[in-house]
């Protein structure tokens, strides 16, 4: 073979070589999230949420509020805040839609910690004390997904049990059936077919205070329910921010369910709860210890002074 031929065969051989080697793809890397495993809570009838806490190991632990150092805002922001970003909607401890990113502004004087969102979702109607959580953790597969309004039987049988705690505490039998409520919830936390009640009451001492019940409800083995847990407190208008008692009418101080999430992975959800107050936030996390609930975070997200 002369040596024009082999110089023109090696010359074609590296020339497909070369094509070769270009025309491949290098390997995708791998994707780096910032994100860490985050519950949100979900409110002003679905238009808003705000961080109850990162979460590890099914521990709880703070994120941002307006308080936060203005560099540790503006990263959180940048990671989970960003338009267009999407987490599941949690109603009933499952994903049952999912929540979009409008925007939000790092700099805001009264809201730094929020972002304007929308959500949808086939059966999640999110209003006023209806609420949920967003989060981007691993989901268990027990979850019920139950969340509902109580059956006749439910409501009459948690209500002798909230007059014999307002009873109990002081409350006067007449002011004590004259109560009223801004939130029962039947859920199932653990898919075991038993439902839980959570739920928000108030009564009237008198014109000028306000008694408020918050409880997690658990049917026994005798199928009577009882309560799990309770917060109990009494409002005066002295005390009261702006210094109308109405504004507790309307929720202000009320503890009231945001919705449930299995956080740890045992197959029981933990509940999370919102109270809204004049100049902030207040969010707690109650998990089940035998037959009572025991609450494992207490969080609270600073807005604005009044």
């Amino acid at each position: 073979m002369n040596r024009s031929l082999l110089s023109g065969i090696s010359l074609l051989f590296c020339v497909a070589l070369a094509t070769a080697s270009f025309g491949q793809k290098a390997k995708p890397k791998a994707a780096s999230s910032k994100q860490r495993p985050i519950v949100f809570a979900v409110l002003n009838d679905g238009s808003v949420i705000e961080p109850i806490g990162y979460v590890d190991k099914g521990k709880i632990t703070q994120a941002i509020d307006n308080a936060s150092e203005p560099a540790k805002i503006a990263a959180f922001h940048r990671s989970y805040y960003k338009a267009g970003s999407t987490y599941p909607l949690i109603f009933g401890g499952a994903a049952s839609g999912k929540v979009t990113v409008k925007s939000a502004d790092p700099k805001a004087e009264c809201s730094a910690s929020t972002a304007s969102v929308t959500f949808s979702s086939s059966r999640a109607k999110l209003k006023g004390n209806v609420m949920a959580l967003a989060s981007n953790i691993v989901l268990g597969t027990k979850a019920s997904g139950v969340r509902r309004m109580p059956t006749a039987v439910e409501r009459s049988e948690i209500e002798a049990l909230v007059r014999q705690e307002f009873e109990k505490q002081g409350v006067s039998p007449a002011a004590a059936r004259k109560m009223n409520y801004l939130n029962l919830t039947s859920l199932d936390v653990n898919g075991d077919g038993k439902i839980e009640l959570v739920g928000t009451f108030w009564a009237e001492p008198s014109p000028k205070s306000r008694a408020l019940l918050f409880f997690i409800a658990d049917k026994g083995p005798d199928e009577k329910y009882s309560f799990g847990a309770t917060d109990y407190r009494v409002i005066e208008e002295k005390d009261v921010m702006g210094g109308e008692i109405s504004s507790v009418d309307d929720g202000v101080y009320h503890e009231r369910l945001l919705d449930v999430l299995d956080i740890d992975h045992d197959g029981v959800a933990e509940v999370f709860t919102y109270i809204q107050s004049f100049e902030g936030a207040g969010f707690n996390v109650y998990r089940r210890a035998g037959d009572k609930w025991a609450r494992i975070y207490e969080g609270a997200n600073y807005h604005c002074a009044y």
